[in-house]
């Protein structure tokens, strides 16, 4: 933990998965830089384990407490119960003066409902997100739901967002359009790092072919629904071997047979292990075309400026279809055959997007949070 006296305020930053790494990555950067103002403890929960510490590498985290929570098969509620327990006893020997959540996981919940129940003000980044169902995405919708009523402090990336919570009846004095700091991070990545040499070889060997890159992993989407998606991607990368896809498959054993299953005998599919952050990003950067059920890849696209389907229902970020960069694909699998073959044979939209505006903002949503920060606690 940062060296602290009376005069600073103790910000205790909250972690658990790898996209709240990615996102709270820049505004613990620029609290670090302000050590006359702010002291910072950065508490990961461990609810991904092995594949969280490469991003808090490459991000250049300092960890203070390792709260250890995961489990194998674990289940959102059984990571909720545990952290509540862990949290209490930290968050009563550290005396943060504000915790700061981010985004809708299990640990962001745990660490909202902690600070109210000890009356710690808690900060939400990436406030205001909704979808409209409260079931879709589960549980993370209702998780940012109850987030909001928790917390005191509200850091919106759009204006869309900070509309909702009005609507929500929170105080326009409690809310900050900030930006979404995935934006700074990407933005980071692109200029602080190089495709690592495994990526770099992936990216020569589909170099002469248009790069189609698919990630699938929500619980929404397992079973049947995700085995028949991946299947008509699969039919369509045999009818066209000019197309190349790259799929980092989730370690999730439901993610890891469906697209075993799929792609078996696909000559022009690459299915790899999950890639650290930097070098999905580099692998994004020169993507034909993303097929994706991720929130983040949604707010990454956009800033990429490159064409996205979203494998879902519906999304609580209107901006990145509104923009012109994504498309919902919605529950059908023939619409997202029909969606790959109307892209291949028109191949314009690409272009289109070079003139879009990143509705996510321009790179300085960390220095923005803090700012307010310090606005609010003094």
């Amino acid at each position: 933990m940062n060296n602290t006296n009376g005069n600073t305020y103790r910000i205790l930053t909250l972690f658990g998965t790898r996209p709240e790494v990615i996102k709270l990555a820049p505004i613990i950067h620029a609290l670090e830089k302000r050590p006359d103002v702010f002291a910072t403890i950065n508490v990961t929960s461990g609810q991904h384990k092995d594949i969280l510490y490469p991003f808090i590498q490459q991000f250049r985290l300092r960890v203070d407490e390792d709260l250890a929570l995961h489990q194998p098969h674990q289940k959102p509620i059984n990571v909720c119960s545990r952290a509540i327990s862990a949290l209490a006893d930290l968050y009563e020997r550290m005396k943060p003066d504000l915790v700061l959540v981010q985004g809708d996981t299990s640990t962001a919940l745990a660490g909202a409902l902690t600070g109210f129940y000890l009356k710690i003000p808690v900060g939400h980044v990436e406030a205001g997100l909704r979808s409209g169902d409260k079931d879709n995405p589960f549980p993370e919708e209702m998780n940012r739901r109850l987030i909001t009523r928790l917390a005191r402090y509200h850091f919106a990336a759009t204006g869309t967002n900070a509309a909702t919570l009005r609507s929500e009846g929170v105080a326009e004095e409690q809310i900050v359009i900030s930006g979404n700091p995935v934006v700074d991070s990407l933005q980071w990545a692109l200029k602080e790092s190089r495709p690592s040499d495994s990526t770099k070889t992936l990216l020569q060997n589909v170099s002469d072919k248009k790069l189609l890159v698919v990630t699938s992993h929500r619980r929404e989407s397992f079973g049947d629904l995700m085995l028949e998606r991946l299947r008509r991607i699969a039919d369509f990368l045999r009818r066209h071997e000019d197309v190349a896809m790259v799929f980092p498959v989730h370690p999730n054993p439901v993610v890891q047979e469906a697209a075993q299953q799929a792609f078996q005998g696909v000559t022009n599919a690459n299915l790899i292990a999950p890639l650290d952050y930097f070098d999905f990003i580099h692998l994004l950067s020169q993507a034909w075309l993303i097929v994706s059920d991720s929130g983040g890849v949604q707010e990454e696209a956009p800033t990429l400026k490159k064409p996205l389907l979203i494998l879902r229902e519906n999304t609580e970020r209107p901006e990145a279809v509104e923009s012109g960069a994504a498309r919902l694909v919605g529950p059908s699998p023939q619409k997202l055959a029909s969606m790959l073959e109307e892209l291949y044979s028109s191949g314009t939209w690409s272009e289109e997007l070079k003139s879009i505006s990143n509705p996510f903002g321009s790179g300085d949503a960390g220095k923005n949070i803090v700012t307010a920060i310090e606005s609010f606690l003094r």
